[in-house]
């Protein structure tokens, strides 16, 4: 272990034991914000503590097995060396999870996001990809156990969509989609296409994590332009009859979203306001972020939304993510919803980038 990280994981066990002592202390007890915060920061650094202790009883485990190494019997040689390579694996599994741990936390993981997908180059193909990738993050959804909610939707005139903005509600729903954001391609034969050629089309994905009341971004009734209409629906008996949907737009920036997905004005509104402080913030992070994000090949966190990510390539039933250089022939599974593999790799890439900015890197 490099002596820099050693010395950080000292400094945070020696923080550790002092908050423990600290939370004994009957005037910090008295004290209940003070108790609750040093309640939170002790159960953030448990885990950590307890794995660098576990690391360090290796450490005194590979010292004994060294010295058996050097015992004058040699059946005792064969079991010094034996147990000494046990626990340098172990050793070597436990400190590549301190660094994980070490590596900051983005507070946003846990958070639910929304899903904005909007139909680019292509036309009506566009507008069916759009469809297929909303299938695609609605069962991925699915089998993560979150809940998926449309909150507005645009049809593409032969099918598929325009555009379309859902909520995908769960702990956990940034952490696993936040790569997402970008250019989708799609290549493949319309069912238009009588010469069978192969056409190209293009979709832009945008993951914004929900707003916790902490980080609440602040709005000026005055820059706000709210109209209401009447929802667009399939007709029948639930047919809305009543200007329910929303749309509201933000005068300084011209962001405009809206909802129409709930029968309720006041529902919508609400919606549609929580849908409008996320790209707003989202938007204050991409400018803050740009100059950072341009050296950085996954572009997490940035919002940029004009690069392209990700090719469908139909004919070859393969799927490449051009930031990773990841290709998988599982087109089917991925279309699917089964974007673990990808997701995992992204997510891997991006621990590495993390380890290195750290300084945690081998």
């Amino acid at each position: 272990m490099k002596e820099s990280i050693r010395q950080r994981l000292d400094r945070m066990l020696d923080r550790f034991e002092e908050v423990g002592r600290l939370l004994t202390d009957p005037e910090v007890a008295g004290r209940s914000q003070q108790y609750r915060d040093l309640s939170r920061e002790y159960a953030r650094l448990e885990p950590l503590a307890n794995r660098y202790r576990g690391f360090r009883a290796l450490e005194t485990e590979l010292l004994a097995a060294q010295q058996l190494e050097s015992d004058a019997d040699p059946s005792m040689r064969t079991l010094g060396a034996e147990e000494a390579a046990q626990v340098r694996a172990a050793l070597e599994t436990v400190e590549n999870e301190l660094k994980q741990m070490l590596i900051p936390r983005d507070p946003r993981d846990e958070r639910s996001v929304f899903l904005e997908i909007r139909a680019g180059t292509g036309g009506d193909e566009a507008a069916l990809f759009a469809g297929d990738l909303l299938r695609m993050y609605t069962r991925y959804a699915e089998s993560q156990g979150y809940a998926v909610e449309v909150l507005s939707e645009s049809a593409g005139e032969h099918g598929g969509y325009k555009e379309i903005i859902t909520r995908i509600a769960g702990a956990g729903a940034f952490s696993r989609l936040k790569f997402e954001s970008g250019t989708h391609r799609v290549q493949r034969v319309p069912a238009t296409e009588a010469q069978g050629r192969i056409h190209t089309s293009a979709c832009t994905v945008a993951i914004l994590p929900e707003l916790e009341e902490l980080d609440e971004v602040e709005l000026n009734p005055a820059e706000l332009r709210v109209d209401t209409f009447r929802a667009s629906g399939a007709g029948g008996q639930h047919v809305n009859k009543t200007d329910s949907a929303v749309r509201i737009t933000h005068l300084p920036s011209g962001i405009v979203v809206e909802c129409q997905d709930e029968r309720s004005q006041h529902k919508n509104r609400s919606r549609a306001m929580a849908l409008l402080k996320a790209r707003l913030r989202a938007a204050e992070e991409e400018r803050q972020q740009s100059e950072q994000a341009r050296s950085r090949r996954l572009q997490v966190g940035s919002g940029d939304r004009s690069e392209r990510i990700r090719t469908y390539n139909f004919p070859q039933g393969r799927v490449t993510d051009h930031r990773i250089n990841l290709t998988l022939y599982k087109l089917g599974d991925v279309l699917d919803g089964k974007l673990g593999e990808l997701i995992g790799a992204l997510q891997h890439e991006h621990q590495a980038e993390q380890l290195a900015a750290e300084g945690l890197a081998s």
